[in-house]
C-alpha cells in the first residue's frame, strides 16, 4: 500500500460535515448568546470575520479562477518565493554610510536602502558605493534633494567601473505625491515633477532597465494611523494618477507599470498583512488592464514591504524584536519583494550594530532555517487568508473608486479627503491604545516597572515647529508616542532630583479581588513611570493605616471587593489624612451601588477597565506636580 492509498482510506473514515451542522452544533454551545456579538470580529478593516473558514468560502471568491485561467503571472515568483533581504541605512554621513552598507552586504543583505541628501558630485557617489559592487547588491537611492541628479551621478559610477548597465537592479524613492501629503504642498509644482519623471523614465530605460524609477509609498499611510484599507485604496489611487498622467504625455502602459515599486509597511496585523500584499497584487493588474497593456508581465507588481513604524515602541523595545518578526513573516507570506526589518531601537536612537545585525538576521533565519523561501505563494488556496484578500481588495477598491470620482488623488488631497480619513482612523487607534482596547506590551499594558529610558533616548524633547501649509499634510508618528512622553516626563522629573512619585495598594478584604486589583493598578500607573508599592494584603485596616503612614506615599489606591470599599475607606482615609493631608485617594473598581457614599468619604478618583488611561495618568501626575510636555 502506497501512501496515497493510506491516506485515502484514512480520510474516508470521516464522513463531510455540512457547514450547517458546523453552525447548529455552535448556536447550541452559544446557549443563546448572539453568535455576531459573540464570535464574529469587526476587523476595523470593514471585514466582519467569521469564527471560521471551509473551502466553501473559496466558491464565491471569482478572482482565484479568474487568476489561475488568465493572470496566473501576477503571483508567480517561479517554483520559490525568495525576496530580496534589504537593509535601510539612514545616515546622511557619506563614510559611514559606507561602511554600515559594506557591513550588510557582508553579512547577508541582497539590497541596500541609502540616503542620498548629500551627493552631489560623482566623488561622493564613488565615495558612497566604495566597496559595493551593484552588479550583486540593489541599491535603493532616497531623501534626494534631486533624483535626476542621483540619477546621473550613479550611472557614471556604474560605467565608470565598466559594468553592464543593464544587469544593475535597484530604483529612487521619487514620489511626488508622497511630498505633497508629508509637507502640504508640491516640490515646485506637478508639472516639473511631471518633467523630472519623463526624464527619469527615459533615462532608466535606456541605461537602467532593471531600475524603479517611481515609488508609490504607501508606508507613509499606515505609518500616519491609517487602516489597510486606506493604505491600499490611496496608494492605487496615486499610483493611477501617474499612470494617467504619463500616459498623456505618450508612454505607453508598457514602458511604465515595469518601473513602479510599492513600499508598504507591514504591521502586527498577520493574516490581514499577507491577504493586503495579495489584494494589491489582484487590485494593481486590474487597474493595469484598463490601459491595454501588450506585454502580460506588466500587471505584476513590485513589492518593497518595510516593518511599521506606527507600533513601535521605546519602553520595553525588545519587544519591537517580536513585532518585526511577525512581520517579517507577513510580508515574506505575502510575497514581498525585497524586505527591511526596521532595528529594534530605532524609535529612540540611531540604530547601532547589534541591533542593525539582529534586524538582518531575523530575515536570515526566516530563510535559512524556517525556509519560508521555499514554496511559491505559500498562501494560496488557504480558505481564511483568500476570504481576507477579497474583502481586503473590494474594499480598497470602492475607496479607490471614490477617489476617482473627486477627480483623483491630487484633487483629493487638495480637497483635504485623504488627510481627514487617515486622521479619523489614527484616532479612532490612539483612543483605543488610551482605553486598553488594544494592547501594546510595555507601553499601556504590563509595563517594566524599574525601565528607565530617558537617558538612552535621543532628541528627547525636541519638537519641530509646525509649519504653514497650502494643503493638509499627514503625520507619520507612533502610536505609542503620547503615553511615552507622560513616561519620560516622569523620568525627567526623578533625574532632576526628586523622588519617584509613590502609589501605595491598601490591599485589604476578599482575596481574589484583592489581587486582582491589585495587579491592574500596578499595570494602571506603572505606565506613568511611578513606583507601586504593592501588599499581599493587611490583616486590619489598622495595620494598612500604619504600613501606608511609614512610606509616605502620594497616591493610596484601594484594592478590595465593591462590597467592602465603603466600611474601608470611610476608616482609612481618615486616619491617612489626619497624618498625610496632601495624599490622592483611588479606588480600584467602579462600585456604582457606593459611588457616592466613597465620594463623600474622601476618594478622590476610581481607576477601572473603562478608564481611559492617559486622561487618568496626566491628571494624577498633575496633580503630583510632574511637569508635562
Amino acid at each position: 500500500m502506497n501512501n496515497n492509498e493510506a491516506n485515502t482510506k484514512l480520510f474516508s473514515e470521516f464522513p463531510a460535515i455540512p457547514t450547517s451542522e458546523w453552525e447548529n452544533k455552535i448556536i447550541a454551545d452559544l446557549k443563546g448568546a448572539d453568535y455576531n456579538k459573540k464570535l464574529i470580529w469587526n476587523s476595523g478593516e470593514g471585514i466582519h470575520v467569521k469564527p471560521y473558514y471551509r473551502a466553501g468560502d473559496l466558491d464565491s471568491l471569482g478572482y482565484i479562477d479568474q487568476l489561475k485561467n488568465g493572470n496566473p503571472q501576477i503571483f508567480n515568483h517561479g517554483s520559490v518565493n525568495d525576496w530580496m533581504i534589504c537593509q535601510d541605512i539612514g545616515t546622511a554621513d557619506i563614510e559611514q554610510a559606507n561602511l554600515l552598507a559594506i557591513d550588510a552586504v557582508e553579512h547577508g543583505a541582497d539590497a541596500i536602502a541609502l540616503n542620498a541628501r548629500e551627493i552631489t558630485t560623482h566623488k561622493q557617489m564613488a565615495s558612497l558605493l566604495s566597496g559595493i559592487d551593484p552588479l550583486k547588491t540593489w541599491i535603493y537611492f532616497n531623501s534626494s534633494k534631486s533624483y535626476p541628479l542621483t540619477l546621473e551621478l550613479f550611472f557614471y559610477e556604474v560605467s565608470a567601473r565598466g559594468l553592464k548597465s543593464e544587469l544593475v537592479g535597484g530604483g529612487i524613492n521619487f514620489d511626488p505625491l508622497s511630498y505633497l501629503l508629508l509637507h502640504g504642498d508640491f516640490y515646485v509644482n506637478y508639472n516639473h515633477n511631471l518633467e523630472e519623471a519623463e526624464y527619469l523614465l527615459n533615462t532608466i530605460s535606456k541605461r537602467l532597465p532593471r531600475f524603479k524609477s517611481i515609488s508609490i509609498n504607501g508606508q507613509y499611510f499606515q505609518n500616519s494611523g491609517s487602516t489597510l484599507v486606506q493604505e491600499l485604496g490611496f496608494s492605487l489611487a496615486s499610483a493611477n494618477e501617474y499612470l494617467a498622467s504619463l500616459t498623456a504625455k505618450g508612454f505607453t502602459i508598457d514602458s511604465l507599470a515595469p518601473n513602479f515599486l510599492f513600499h508598504f509597511a507591514c504591521g502586527s496585523n498577520y493574516f490581514m498583512e499577507i491577504a493586503k500584499l495579495r489584494a494589491a497584487r489582484i487590485l494593481w493588474a486590474k487597474i493595469v488592464e484598463q490601459y491595454s497593456p501588450k506585454n502580460p508581465d506588466s500587471l505584476k507588481m513590485f513589492i518593497h514591504s518595510s516593518t511599521a513604524s506606527w507600533n513601535k515602541t521605546i519602553f520595553d523595545p525588545y519587544v519591537n524584536l517580536l513585532r518585526t518578526t511577525t512581520e517579517s513573516m507577513s510580508a515574506a507570506l505575502g510575497q514581498a519583494d525585497s524586505i527591511a526589518v526596521g532595528p529594534f531601537d530605532m524609535p529612540f536612537r540611531q540604530p547601532d550594530d547589534f541591533s542593525s545585525r539582529i534586524a538582518r538576521n531575523q530575515q536570515l533565519i526566516l530563510k535559512e532555517e524556517s525556509y519560508l523561501n521555499r514554496i511559491s505563494d505559500p498562501a494560496a488556496g488557504c480558505y481564511y487568508i483568500e476570504s481576507l484578500t477579497d474583502g481586503l481588495a473590494q474594499n480598497a477598491w470602492d475607496l479607490f473608486r471614490e477617489v476617482e470620482r473627486m477627480g483623483g488623488m491630487i484633487e483629493a488631497v487638495k480637497a483635504g479627503f485623504v488627510q481627514d480619513e487617515v486622521e479619523k482612523a489614527c484616532r479612532r487607534k490612539e483612543s483605543d491604545l488610551e482605553e486598553r482596547k488594544s494592547v501594546l506590551i510595555g507601553t499601556n499594558q504590563f509595563p517594566e516597572l524599574k525601565e528607565m529610558m530617558i537617558e538612552k533616548v535621543q532628541d528627547y524633547g525636541r519638537c519641530e515647529a509646525e509649519t504653514s501649509s497650502a494643503y493638509k499634510k499627514i503625520r507619520p508618528h507612533r502610536v505609542s508616542a503620547s503615553l511615552e512622553n507622560l513616561r519620560l516626563s516622569t523620568e525627567e522629573y526623578i533625574s532632576k532630583g526628586n523622588r519617584r512619585p509613590e502609589v501605595f495598594l491598601f490591599t485589604f478584604g476578599n482575596l481574589a479581588m484583592t489581587r486582582a486589583r491589585a495587579g491592574f493598578a500596578t499595570n494602571f500607573f506603572g505606565c506613568a513611570g511611578l513606583s507601586v508599592t504593592d501588599n499581599t494584603g493587611f490583616e486590619t485596616i489598622d495595620e494598612g493605616i500604619a504600613v501606608a503612614i511609614g512610606k509616605k506615599p502620594d497616591i493610596v489606591v484601594f484594592c478590595s471587593s465593591d462590597e467592602e470599599y465603603e466600611e474601608i475607606v470611610s476608616r482609612a482615609i481618615p486616619g491617612l489624612k489626619s497624618v498625610l493631608p496632601g495624599l490622592i485617594f483611588v479606588v480600584a473598581g467602579y462600585p456604582k451601588d457606593t459611588i457616592d457614599a466613597l465620594k463623600q468619604a474622601g476618594v478622590d478618583d476610581f481607576i477601572h477597565i473603562r478608564s481611559n488611561l492617559m486622561e487618568s495618568l496626566r491628571k494624577f501626575c498633575k496633580q503630583i506636580d510632574i511637569p508635562l510636555k
